[in-house]
This record gives C-alpha cells, sequence and structure tokens, in this order.
C-alpha cells in the first residue's frame, strides 16, 4: 500500500509531492481530516508537524471533513469540498468520502503546522 502525500508549506506558498509506502503508510491508516501528526510518518526531519487537509480515493471522490467514518456517500451539496455550483443557490447530489483515512485513499493532502531546522526547500532539492 502507497499514498501519494501532498505537503504544502504556507510560508512560501509551494507544495511538495512524496510517495509514501511500508510501514509509514500502515501507521497513517485510522488517521482523519485535522489530525496533526509528526514528520517522520512522511519521512521528514521529526520537528516537523503536519496536519491533514483532505486527500481522495482511487476513483476521485474526494474526502469531506465533515462526513464521519470512512463510508462512501451520496450527499447534497451546496459548495465546498466536492461541488463548485455554476449559479448562486444550485445544489447538486454529488459523491463524496468520509473523513477518515482507509486503504482505498490513494492522496492525502498535508500542510505544515510547525517548521523544523532545515526548509523543506533543501529537503526536495532533486
Amino acid at each position: 500500500m502507497e499514498f501519494k502525500v501532498v505537503i504544502s508549506d504556507p510560508k512560501t506558498g509551494k507544495a511538495y509531492q512524496k510517495v509514501v509506502s511500508g510501514a509509514h503508510a500502515n501507521k497513517l491508516v485510522g488517521k482523519q481530516v485535522g489530525d496533526v501528526i509528526n514528520g517522520t510518518l512522511v519521512e521528514l526531519p521529526p520537528d516537523y508537524e503536519l496536519q491533514i487537509t483532505g486527500g481522495s480515493d482511487k476513483d476521485g471522490v474526494p474526502i469531506r471533513p465533515d462526513i464521519p467514518g470512512t463510508v462512501r456517500k451520496r450527499i447534497l451539496l451546496s459548495g465546498g469540498i466536492g461541488y463548485k455550483p455554476r449559479e448562486k443557490g444550485m445544489r447538486r447530489r454529488k459523491m463524496v468520502r468520509g473523513r477518515v483515512i482507509n486503504r482505498d485513499i490513494v492522496q492525502i493532502n498535508m500542510k505544515v503546522v510547525k517548521h523544523g531546522k532545515i526548509p523543506l526547500e533543501e529537503y526536495f532539492k532533486e
């Protein structure tokens, strides 16, 4: 099992992508949107702290933080994550996924809450 983790740095406005697999990926299963995790779970230095902000599953269905569990549901949306209305007042029934990360999730979005000594630019330099 592996996850594509997108790490956003609000300080610089840049995002970095990392593939996490093996034991580190297993530790991410069961975490929820909004949880703060240590940087070692995504193979960063331990002085980094990251917050899970969202993601999507294997079919591209987005994770919504207000749906409990790991289920996929069709809910009526008027905006927000999973639906952008074209006109004011428009609503649509769309498929979304619960906030808990499981094995069907492919991409996990995170943002840096606590920065470390080494900047992310140097860590992700190719």
